[in-house]
């Protein structure tokens, strides 16, 4: 008894494993049971000599092909005839019937669970040649769109994105953001970035490039550090080394990152980036738009690239050699990036240029007439710093980086004012680090949305006003509103004053920029738009992350408006080859101008931003336009 009882435990253990199968399993117990009862009714009929009425008895050949007929098919025994053999072939149909109508009920449950598992995105991406973004977060709309531009001139590109989100979602969100997706396409995928196992589904091994977003919620930057350490580290990884660019909020994790990630790694340090443009623009407005229009693929691009026709030739006569290019730097050859190195500095074999220029097809050096009108070049004027007064209004994380970038370029006895009511504001600046002898720091606590908390203030006696997003205590659409309240205050303060107020704004969704522009701030800093413009950019320029490095480096050359007639006489028509040769006097290197007409379609256009300028074209201008330049003060 006991011995019966473990062979029915053993046997129905054997049939448990057998149904972990799935569907497979089910389809070929179902196939076994049809064989038995066809070669069963296929034995009795031959043993039994029954056959139908009138035929003769049938053999067992026979036999199993009549049992399979009427298993398969139940309208078969419509015309037997003969009670014997009827019986043999309801008995077979009727198992038929059941047999198939659970093979038909098991296809179907089968195909519902693949179709459900395609619809989870599970599947393996057999691309190549693609870019990966790794999580999901506002930012990747934008960065979206800015590698949809990038892809026009690839054959068939495709954008493989993973994120712990619903594909279904995913697809959905992206079919409603992205306008037009040109000639790309789409393939998402749900899984964990940080898992080795779901990173294989993305196929990051025939990669072009990879992206990796921090990721909405907390311990964002950990996420991104373990998806790069998850990459560079798979057993299973490529022997080439991976194109990653990665973005990191804090500035104290980047250390950590870079160590993970190598040489494979560009690191887009997103609050400070916003910071540093934040405070650049704050004192030079429209620079905003020089930093989009060189991030930004719809236009003038930075390119890293050979130019052997350079080799043995001086920086100064080099930047003299383009007519529809601006060449600012020299990559060496051990990678390391030198913007406006001394004219004097010799292009050495396996030196790369570093070129603004529309398209990577019209790089070309130009073999026509200079016609650089001498005379009208005015002589270097030194310039002296003034003490400012800065008033800023509203509080985030990038607050004290702002802080601390603004004390790096103000003139000695300048004053800072800090106005606002977030929940760490207090804190944050009395852990400010900045010396009282260059900048004084006052710390006021205001509610900044309200119109007689802000007259307090006296804001015309400012030279400079920044107004934050609360981005930390509210979301991106809340942050924007209390910024918009704040701006309308603000025009509405200086239009009483009579004054002219100097204003610059963080917004932090692009699509509020437009409700922004009747407050009549002088510019806005997108600050998601901004870091999805410098991930799009350094997943296809491998230096790309340095560049802007040295671009925001106060020990470096970076980007200043400054006026015209500091140049050139406006008495007559110049081309931008004078104005490029009295920068290069002053140890600058000239890449475009700034026109302020309100008559002019092309001047209101980027705030009258022009980057990259046909330099042979002759131009009047007034005493109110400004030269862009790239200069190391």
């Amino acid at each position: 008894m006991k011995t019966r009882s473990h062979w029915r435990a053993r046997l129905r253990y054997e049939f448990d494993k057998s149904m972990a199968g799935g569907a497979i399993a089910l389809i070929g117990w179902l196939a076994l049971i049809s064989l038995v009862v066809i070669v069963l009714a296929g034995i009795f009929l031959a043993v039994t000599g029954i056959a139908p009425e009138g035929g003769e008895p049938v053999g067992f050949l026979e036999g199993v092909w009549e049992s399979l007929m009427r298993t398969m098919d139940a309208g078969t025994m419509g015309g037997d005839m003969g009670w014997g053999f009827r019986m043999v072939s309801l008995v077979v149909t009727v198992i038929g019937i059941f047999v198939f109508s659970a093979l038909i009920g098991v296809i179907s449950s089968g195909l519902e669970d693949k179709l459900s598992e395609l619809r989870k995105g599970r599947s393996r991406v057999l691309e190549t040649d693609h870019t990966i973004i790794l999580n999901w977060s506002p930012s990747i709309f934008d960065v979206i769109n800015e590698l949809v531009i990038a892809n026009q001139s690839r054959r068939k590109p495709r954008i493989v994105i993973m994120a712990d989100k619903d594909k279904v979602e995913m697809e959905d969100e992206i079919a409603t953001k992205v306008e037009d997706l040109k000639n790309t396409r789409i393939i998402c995928r749900s899984g964990d970035p940080t898992d080795l196992y779901d990173l294989d589904i993305v196929n990051a091994q025939t990669s072009r490039s990879i992206i990796v977003l921090s990721p909405e919620g907390e311990d964002a930057d950990s996420r991104v550090v373990k998806s790069v350490l998850a990459l560079v580290n798979d057993p299973k990884r490529r022997i080439e080394p991976y194109k990653i660019a990665a973005e990191i909020r804090d500035g104290r994790n980047a250390e950590v990152a870079r160590i993970v990630g190598g040489h494979e790694l560009q690191l887009v340090l997103a609050d400070d980036l916003i910071s540093r443009i934040v405070v650049h623009t704050s004192r030079q407005s429209g620079l905003s738009a020089v930093y989009s229009e060189l991030l930004d693929f719809d236009g003038c691009e930075i390119y890293t690239l050979e130019q052997p026709e350079l080799t043995g030739k001086p920086f100064g006569a080099a930047v003299m050699s383009y007519e529809n290019c601006s060449l600012i730097g020299i990559c060496d050859a051990s990678g390391a990036v030198i913007l406006n190195p001394p004219p004097a500095r010799v292009f050495e074999q396996g030196d790369r240029a570093i070129i603004i220029a529309e398209d990577d097809a019209s790089i070309r050096i130009w073999n026509g007439n200079l016609e650089i009108a001498k005379e009208t070049i005015r002589p270097a004027a030194k310039r002296e710093r003034q003490p400012e007064r800065t008033l800023v209004l509203g509080w985030n994380r990038r607050g004290p980086i702002i802080a601390s970038e603004l004390a790096r370029y103000v003139a000695p006895g300048s004053h800072l004012t800090i106005a606002a009511n977030s929940a760490a504001f207090d804190r944050d600046v009395g852990n400010l680090d900045i010396d009282p002898t260059v900048m004084t720091v006052e710390c006021r606590v205001v509610d900044t949305s309200d119109r007689t908390s802000l007259d307090a203030l006296a804001i015309p006696s400012f030279d400079h006003v920044l107004v934050l997003g609360y981005s930390d205590d509210l979301s991106a659409q809340g942050a924007d509103t209390r910024t918009l309240i704040t701006l309308l205050q603000l025009r509405r303060i200086a239009e009483r004053s009579g004054k002219r107020v100097s204003v610059v704004s963080e917004m932090i969704d692009i699509r509020n920029r437009q409700l922004a522009e009747v407050t009549r701030a002088d510019d806005f800093v997108v600050s998601n738009k901004l870091v999805s413009l410098m991930l799009a950019q350094a997943s296809e320029n491998e230096f790309m992350a340095a560049i802007f490095n040295e671009l925001l480096d106060e020990k470096g050359s970076e980007i200043y408006m400054r006026p015209v007639t500091d140049y050139v006489s406006i008495n007559q028509q110049v081309n931008f080859f004078t104005i490029s040769l009295a920068a290069l006097r002053r140890g600058e290197i000239a890449i475009g101008y700034r026109r302020q007409r309100e008559d002019d379609a092309d001047a209101r256009k980027l705030g009258g931003v022009t980057v990259n300028p046909l330099r042979s074209e002759r131009i009047t201008y007034s005493a109110r336009d400004m030269v862009i330049v790239l200069a190391a003060d």
